[in-house]
């Protein structure tokens, strides 16, 4: 295998290029089973290599969760924005999340058997995730938005790791549990609070 993408000032190509060949190691070998060496060794480098744009195994597999969430997160922001409801918004774009996940092969390896607990430590705890989730919901920095996202982050994990019977399952339990608790009420604005007065 050729090595030319180590080749010059090519650093994010080439760390970009690592975590395609980790995500093909941890679908093939499991998350935790996948080594610097296998990783290395299918990449066509050497572990020494691997560490110059990874320090160690666990921020290999950090950075590759949180580019996938990343990606994930454009992809459902983009899809959910036509929907006005914010309700239904959440919940088409946490069903789309679910459906993206469980169809990649790469990413469906990490909520298999053994695997769910290490993936599930790093999402939980991920802030690149919470941020994501957060920005999606509003304000990043508020502090009652970040608790919201925390709630979501925890379902969306565990519909991963203990999937509903259908996704129209899924779709009537998030419409029930999850967008009345994280979607507050609608506070009526003045006009429409007035407009109310007049018609009574």
């Amino acid at each position: 295998m050729s090595v030319d993408w180590l080749v010059g000032d090519h650093t994010a190509a080439a760390a970009e290029r690592i975590l395609d060949v980790a995500g093909q190691c941890f679908a093939e070998r499991g998350v935790t089973g996948a080594t610097i060496g296998d990783i290395a060794l299918a990449a066509g480098c050497s572990r020494p290599t691997i560490y110059r744009y990874f320090e160690d195994r666990d921020a290999l597999r950090i950075a590759f969760v949180h580019r996938e969430a990343r990606r994930i997160g454009a992809h459902v922001a983009a899809k959910a924005e036509a929907e006005a409801d914010p309700k239904a918004r959440l919940i088409d774009a946490v069903v789309e999340a679910l459906v993206r996940v469980r169809s990649d092969p790469v990413l469906a390896a990490w909520f298999r058997g053994d695997q769910r607990g290490t993936t599930t430590d790093i999402a939980a705890t991920s802030q690149v995730i919470l941020a994501i989730t957060a920005a999606f919901l509003g304000d990043s920095t508020d502090d009652d938005i970040r608790d919201r996202a925390r709630w979501v982050v925890r379902i969306v994990l565990s519909l991963l790791n203990d999937p509903g019977e259908s996704e129209a399952e899924e779709r009537r339990l998030l419409e029930r549990y999850l967008a009345p608790v994280v979607v507050p009420a609608q506070r009526p604005t003045r006009r429409n609070a007035n407009l109310r007065r007049e018609r009574t």
